[in-house]
């Protein structure tokens, strides 16, 4: 390793590559990163993090609203879309100093550059227009939204990535997706006030969710006043005189609106890169190949995080990134654990998410039991909101496994990460109605749901 400048050059300096980056350095190893963007990636920069922000901003005409059902006069509220922009962008910009810093802090080299790959073993910075060798490469570029080419009037739509920084706030907007991207910014933009519209191609939104939670938050959403148009796509979207947007979706319905935002999923980013001219094997979709441990085919080169697409989560990325070091540093080969991840929907109301869905269980199980609960929140008592949460647990008969756990509802995502614990331990529903409910609690329903609201054998009700 000494005839190399560093013994770790990552490229890509989102949650995963900079998380790697730090615990090498930390471990004394001669490290350096690249980003050609902002340190932070698509979580911290325009993902996860802004989002989670917008998402505080929207809720607030709600409980507004619900104030006075305990006896809360609130004057008229306004809103400032410039303002939330404002304070946004301070935030991130204090979270991608601390990202970088952390990095250097821990004895790593940060480059603001792209890099590329020459040689499995050389990197060349474009910044920089300068060259470094590094004895391991670890390939950390996340992803960005698909685009649609194919669609006549493409080129005026927004992605994810223009939507926090628009310079006003549209009065309408039609978003086209289904998963959990586009029905996040469904609701950011309705509770800021915007007219939303949710095109769809599927049956129903959130695919690969528990179907009770799509059909109620579907139904909960459409309550609140966001249209949702399901088994339909946009066929051309045409710029007016007046500088709006018509969008014509299928059957001929046009809707006239001030954006069209494209969620239609995302891509890996591994385009201009030099990795077919080392050898890199990707899929058809452009995601690089890898072992169980993350390696690549080339044998000193490793990716994680987006940029593989198994499965798209920042705290997924950041455990491939120890793994990738316990691997590749610590002589301790470890596999990522993809199994029974937590995960939410920050939706409104939010979806917390953890385990087999009902229909994924009865393919692997002969016989399940589900318990199932709809209920006003009690917050929602005195404020008189017409809101209903569901809990679900998914429980395999035999061994009395929980195998899935689904909420909707207010902090659905916390108790989420909560539920993680019990389900990745393989917990069962005994252990489950043994713990004693905190009450008054939502949560609580979790452990006082003794007997199963039905039972599938075979995948038919008995």
């Amino acid at each position: 390793m000494a005839g190399y400048d560093y013994d770790l050059f990552v490229i890509g300096g989102g949650s995963g590559g900079v998380r790697a980056a730090r615990m090498a350095a930390a471990l004394g190893k001669r490290v350096g990163i690249a980003e050609e963007y902002r340190f932070g990636g698509t979580c911290v920069i325009r993902g996860c993090v802004p989002k989670k922000l917008y998402v505080y901003a929207s809720q607030f005409p709600e409980h507004f609203a619900d104030a006075a059902g305990y006896g809360w006069t609130v004057p008229q509220a306004s809103f400032d879309w410039q303002t939330l922009v404002a304070n946004k962008d301070r935030e991130i910009s204090r979270l991608e100093a601390i990202y970088r810093k952390n990095v250097q802090g821990a004895g790593g080299e940060t480059f603001q550059s792209r890099a590329m790959l020459v040689d499995p073993h050389v990197v060349h910075l474009l910044g920089e227009d300068r060259t470094v060798t590094a004895d391991q490469v670890l390939i950390a570029t996340g992803g960005r939204p698909a685009p649609h080419p194919a669609l006549p009037g493409h080129e005026h739509c927004i992605f994810s990535n223009e939507a926090f920084d628009l310079k006003e706030l549209p009065k309408a907007i039609m978003i086209e997706g289904g998963g959990y991207i586009a029905v996040e910014f469904a609701n950011i933009f309705h509770g800021l006030g915007v007219d939303t519209t949710l095109v769809y191609r599927g049956k129903e939104i959130l695919s690969r969710f528990d179907m009770d939670l799509r059909r109620m938050l579907h139904e909960t959403m459409e309550k609140k006043g966001i249209k949702i148009l399901c088994h339909a796509v946009s066929e051309w979207i045409r710029k007016r005189p007046d500088g709006r947007l018509d969008a014509v979706v299928t059957g001929g319905k046009v809707l006239t609106v001030d954006q069209v935002m494209l969620a239609i999923g995302r891509l890996p980013n591994t385009e201009n890169m030099g990795l077919e001219g080392v050898g890199i094997e990707m899929t058809k979709t452009g995601a690089i190949n890898v072992d169980q441990y993350s390696r690549t085919n080339v044998d000193n080169i490793w990716a994680i995080g987006d940029v593989t697409n198994r499965v798209q989560l920042t705290p997924v990325a950041i455990h491939e990134a120890m793994c990738f070091i316990e691997t590749a540093f610590k002589g301790n080969p470890t596999a990522p654990d993809h199994d029974t991840i937590a995960t939410a929907v920050f939706s409104q109301p939010e979806i917390g998410t953890v385990g087999l869905s009902e229909d994924e269980a009865i393919k692997r199980f002969s016989d399940v039991e589900v318990y199932r609960a709809t209920f006003r929140p009690m917050r929602h008592t005195l404020s008189g909101r017409d809101e209903k949460m569901l809990m679900k647990l998914v429980v395999d008969s035999a061994s009395k496994k929980v195998l899935g756990a689904h909420i909707l509802g207010p902090d659905a995502g916390e108790m989420a990460q909560l539920l993680g614990i019990p389900l990745k331990a393989g917990l069962t529903k005994d252990d489950f109605d043994r713990t004693m409910a905190v009450h008054p609690t939502a949560a609580e329903e979790l452990v006082t749901m003794y007997k199963p609201t039905y039972r599938l054998k075979d995948g038919e009700r008995v």
